[in-house]
């Protein structure tokens, strides 16, 4: 798989930290991870506009699956649990603020530049954490570890996508009404 490859996986465009979660992901009851290997750290990267400023190298690439695994403990476990991992992701960059003739700027800076995108990616949670918190969900489905921030308008959202797991759902429920009859 080459940086220029389709990326592989069922849902893709959430916000940064759940679309790391979404590098792991159920095809026919067996997981696939995208994080590999760099050549899908370069689809990851290239698909959320992080190739240009970071390179997919082996370095990257632990620190982001570190960071995936601190977010996983923080959205699927608790977040007593996955607090402290996810501080020790964020302890490798902070926000620098900046008053630029432009107005006031906020830039990222990361103590190894390595540590950029997984930093980013635990920042981002952050912020969907302060903005809306119980809008970060996981599927409904049973076999389904996709996450989404729903952002329907009234909130109640269920599935990662109603073509693959909403639809199996329905068919699901069709085929017990109609076994019952």
């Amino acid at each position: 798989m080459s940086a220029t490859a389709r990326d592989p996986r069922p849902l893709t465009g959430e916000p940064l930290a759940l679309d790391l979660l979404n590098t792991r992901w159920n095809k026919e009851g067996v997981t696939q991870d995208l994080l590999t290997g760099t050549e899908g750290l370069a689809v990851w990267l290239a698909g959320n506009g992080l190739d240009g400023a970071h390179a997919a190298d082996a370095e990257v690439l632990r620190h982001l699956r570190e960071a995936r695994e601190a977010l996983w403990a923080a959205v699927d476990g608790s977040l007593a649990q996955g607090a402290p991992l996810v501080d020790a992701v964020l302890g490798h960059g902070r926000i620098r603020a900046r008053l630029t003739e432009n107005g006031v700027s906020e830039e990222p800076e990361f103590t190894d530049p390595s540590w950029g995108p997984a930093w980013l990616a635990a920042r981002d949670y952050l912020d969907l954490l302060t903005r809306a918190p119980d809008r970060i969900r996981r599927c409904a489905h049973e076999t389904c570890v996709l996450h989404f921030f729903d952002t329907s308008r009234n909130g109640t959202r269920r599935w990662c996508s109603m073509a693959a797991c909403g639809n199996r759902a329905k068919a699901s429920r069709h085929y017990a009404r109609s076994k019952d009859s």
